[in-house]
């Protein structure tokens, strides 16, 4: 099967906007109970459609489910088929829906499949409530039916357009897009929906969920307005919920999770939640209630260990991510978010076939997965790409990559690896594999899935993936620093047990970016010295926020350099084995206020203060055009560089050069010009480097740059290989005068023995 679905973004796009302009009127009882349940007035829907006899049976069905109730709704559902009123059809998918909530698939596919094959015999006379209750049913018979995605998309769409102001039919076609991660499609349909219903809760937190996924603006402010238009809504108290965990602020996702419960005790995810939170802080009293409501809520719970294994990878504690992942497989042997959880966890780990084999699965079930659609299209690149065994490391680069960037690459990472372990007291096992991607979209995918992913490399532990120098315009990036901070954090994963907090990996691994190399590393930017004027930038208490609930599109960056700032503070006012004790007392399971507490001897509001006092006093008198420039600006090393060169100073000239190959490797005439200045000053096994990657760049002269390697490796030392290189050179032109003369210098200067 092809892996491109067109249909994601065009044929599936349905006319969810249709009803724009028209205002819903509660007009009828049923109309009644569905503004109460869009304001989240459930008590009273209740009331209300127990009021309305046979012909609101399955409205009260609807809101029993709403509250957790499902027994009770399935003897709604049941009354209303019973009767054959108006919405049988919607009570049967309704009971269907509850099937698969209790782990009954055959079921729920069965009755679904019944509703299905009434549709076949034609759809005259059915209302719009049916055409949802017909979408309803074809999503829940979708798994390995791509048609059946559409079908139940063109559902919703008749639904629409029979009666634009139903908008629980694009609010169900919106939520399936974005399922998908069709976000421009979703996003259409919410916006529609809140031009049918203004406030619309449900609409408001579809927008919230484009937004956390595009990562523009402020998604939990946007899920809360759609807590004040419905306090009921547990999905938005369970998108919130979410986001807290990712700041890894357990109490208030907690919290919210707990809120959920209260509005329906039936929940999944509300549990997973908690089961999350207490996992993740060792509570095994409840973890255990957790795990035990889920598996009395349905007999394969398959989502609740999902929902764990992403809070396991969001804390990138991926190795539990893997366990949890293949429990839920092992739940449900067609989960598309099981398979495709279990094998995006593996191919983090390094186990690339058998990461694949389970995304094979999962797309095979779901070919409008744009996930798993990508990331099987990115191991077709991969394997094209070349593997290259060296030292502690494990290289996979397209071949000229690891021609061109392996020569600095690996020795950098050697010393990265000695200065790291030696100042932390720990060696990662090897090999440590590294990915090196020359399209972005590709580094993009092997990260989240998607492409446009902003960062510029990836550590999954003892995994790293960073985009080659060539998938950026020129001089965008270090690829050196950023190899070198990559590396960082697989010793402050491995050091902590992946228990470390973000703000504090990426903390150290910008501290060591700059204790790498002079100019390397974030520096204090203007942007950073006016929020730190503007009193913006957040305590280090809530500084995780800043990387994953940014306020605004820099605070991502400035969050970086502001907690390696944190860092190089804590060593220098408590001593360097501050650092490496802090990880290890998150080894062992402590929270971050014990950390602080056990190593630094103070409480997080004293860490807070004592640091805002430390960083304002250093900043103080500096003035925003004071803030210096890294290394990753071509020009100034372009014209230090022609300095060198007027000045005759060839050592200079050599170091201006190595920090301009760090900033872009791909100017062949950079490299001749540093394989001559380093062999003037002697370094001849800097030259023999550099006339290597000449020839790896593609020289418009390849025979004369294969001369200039045979002179590199004469002036190392490697006489044979010079000869041999000579020789095929004149193989393929016997006259060319510069290969006959270093031929003849070869000669002359042989031993006796050699002289042949």
């Amino acid at each position: 099967m092809s892996r491109w679905i067109v249909a994601v973004g065009a044929a599936l796009v349905v006319g969810v906007a249709a009803g724009a302009g028209h205002t819903a009127q509660p007009s009828s009882a049923r109309a009644r109970v569905d503004a109460m349940l869009e304001a989240g007035q459930l008590v009273d829907a209740e009331a209300t459609a127990r009021a309305g006899g046979a012909g609101l049976r399955t409205a009260l069905g609807d809101v029993l489910v709403l509250r957790g109730r499902l027994a009770a709704a399935d003897s709604a559902y049941r009354a209303a088929v019973a009767s054959g009123g108006p919405e049988e059809r919607g009570a049967r998918v309704g009971l269907a829906e509850l099937m698969a909530r209790r782990g009954d698939r055959a079921g729920a596919a069965r009755m679904a499949g019944a509703l299905i094959a009434e549709s076949a015999r034609g759809t005259a006379g059915w209302s719009a409530r049916d055409q949802v209750a017909l979408g309803r049913a074809y999503l829940l018979v979708a798994s390995g039916d791509a048609n059946a995605v559409r079908s139940a998309l063109r559902a919703f769409d008749a639904a629409t357009a029979q009666e634009p102001t139903l908008v629980d039919a694009a609010l169900r076609a919106s939520d399936l897009f974005l399922e998908k991660f069709v976000a421009p499609e979703a996003k259409k349909g919410y916006e529609s929906v809140l031009a049918v219903q203004r406030g619309n809760a449900r609409a408001t937190l579809g927008l919230a969920r484009v937004m956390e996924f595009l990562n523009d603006g402020d998604a939990i402010g946007r899920a809360r307005e759609a807590l004040k238009a419905n306090p009921s809504l547990v999905a938005a108290e369970l998108f919130i919920a979410r986001l807290h965990l990712e700041a890894e602020r357990g109490d208030s996702a907690q919290a919210a999770a707990r809120r959920a419960l209260a509005v329906d005790p039936s929940a999944m995810d509300a549990w997973a939640t908690l089961g999350a939170v207490a996992w993740l802080a060792g509570d095994s009293a409840s973890w255990d209630r957790a795990r035990a409501e889920a598996h009395r809520l349905s007999t394969s719970p398959a989502s609740f260990y999902v929902t764990l294994a992403d809070a396991a990878a969001r804390q990138r504690r991926y190795a539990a991510a893997e366990a949890f992942s293949a429990q839920a497989l092992a739940l449900d042997s067609l989960s598309v978010a099981a398979l495709g959880a279990l094998g995006t966890n593996r191919l983090r780990a390094g186990e690339i076939a058998a990461g694949r084999a389970q995304i094979e699965r999962a797309f095979a079930i779901d070919p409008f997965n744009l996930w798993h659609k990508n990331t099987l299209d990115l191991l077709d690149v991969l394997d094209g790409f070349r593997t290259v065994d060296q030292g502690r490391f494990r290289f996979v680069a397209p071949a000229r990559e690891a021609d061109v960037l392996l020569p600095y690459l690996a020795p950098l990472l050697e010393e990265a690896y000695a200065d790291l372990a030696r100042r932390y007291d720990y060696r990662p096992a090897a090999p440590i594999r590294f990915e090196i991607y020359d399209r972005h979209a590709d580094f993009s995918v092997r990260t989240v899935g998607l492409t446009g992913l902003g960062a510029l490399g990836v550590s999954f532990g003892r995994v790293l993936a960073i985009d080659a120098p060539s998938a950026r315009p020129p001089g965008s990036f270090n690829w050196g620093s950023t190899s070198w901070h990559e590396l960082a954090h697989t010793f402050t994963l491995g050091l902590s047990g992946n228990r470390v907090p973000r703000w504090f990996s990426e903390g150290v691994s910008v501290l060591e970016e700059r204790r790498a190399r002079p100019g390397w590393g974030a520096q204090p930017t203007p942007e950073y010295l006016a929020a730190l004027k503007a009193k913006f930038m957040r305590p280090v208490s809530t500084l995780n926020e800043g990387f994953v609930r940014p306020r605004r599109p820099d605070e991502v960056v400035l969050s970086y350099y502001h907690a390696s700032l944190v860092c190089e503070w804590i060593e220098s006012e408590f001593g360097a084995p501050a650092l490496p004790a802090m990880l290890r007392g998150w080894r062992d399971g402590l929270t971050t206020e014990a950390v602080v507490q056990r190593v630094l001897r103070i409480d997080l509001p004293a860490l807070d203060a004592r640091f805002d006092t430390w960083v304002q006093a250093r900043f103080r008198d500096r003035t925003v055009s004071e803030a210096p420039e890294g290394d990753a600006a071509l020009e100034p090393l372009l014209q230090e560089v022609a300095a060198r060169e007027r000045a005759g100073d060839d050592a200079g000239l050599v170091a201006a050069l190595e920090r301009l190959v760090w900033v872009w490797p791909y100017d062949a005439g950079v490299h001749v010009k540093l394989a001559e200045a380093a062999a003037r000053t002697g370094d001849f096994a800097r030259a023999l480097r550099e006339r290597r990657v000449v020839l790896a760049l593609g020289p418009s002269d390849p025979l004369g740059a294969r001369v200039e390697l045979a002179r590199a490796m004469l002036g190392a030392g490697d006489r044979a290989g010079a000869r041999r290189e000579v020789l095929a050179v004149l193989e393929q032109a016997p006259t060319f005068e510069r290969a006959q003369t270093l031929l003849l210098e070869l000669r002359r200067s042989a031993p006796p023995e050699d002289s042949r």
